[in-house]
């Protein structure tokens, strides 16, 4: 009987790896979470000192400015292998 060789996977280059195969830096994820809690920090400081802090001319569009930098947080998630 004759014999086989055993199946081999092909060898994949190293430099070929596709975008979607790279892991993240490692200082991705510390920087979206830090967006995500800067942001939340921002809104209750502001609720806390009633609209005195963080930025006094905005007014209420601190709100807005603390959504904002948590929402940049949230879109890094999209990108986090």
């Amino acid at each position: 009987m004759a014999r086989t060789k055993p199946r081999t996977k092909p060898a994949r280059d190293e430099g070929t790896r596709s975008n979607e195969d790279v892991p993240n830096p490692v200082w991705f994820k510390p920087l979206m979470f830090g967006f995500m809690l800067l942001g939340l920090v921002w809104i209750i400081v502001f609720y806390v000192s009633q609209g005195t802090l963080p930025v006094p001319a905005l007014g209420s569009w601190n709100i807005l400015v603390g959504f904002g930098i948590a929402f940049v947080g949230f879109l890094m998630t999209t990108r986090w292998r």
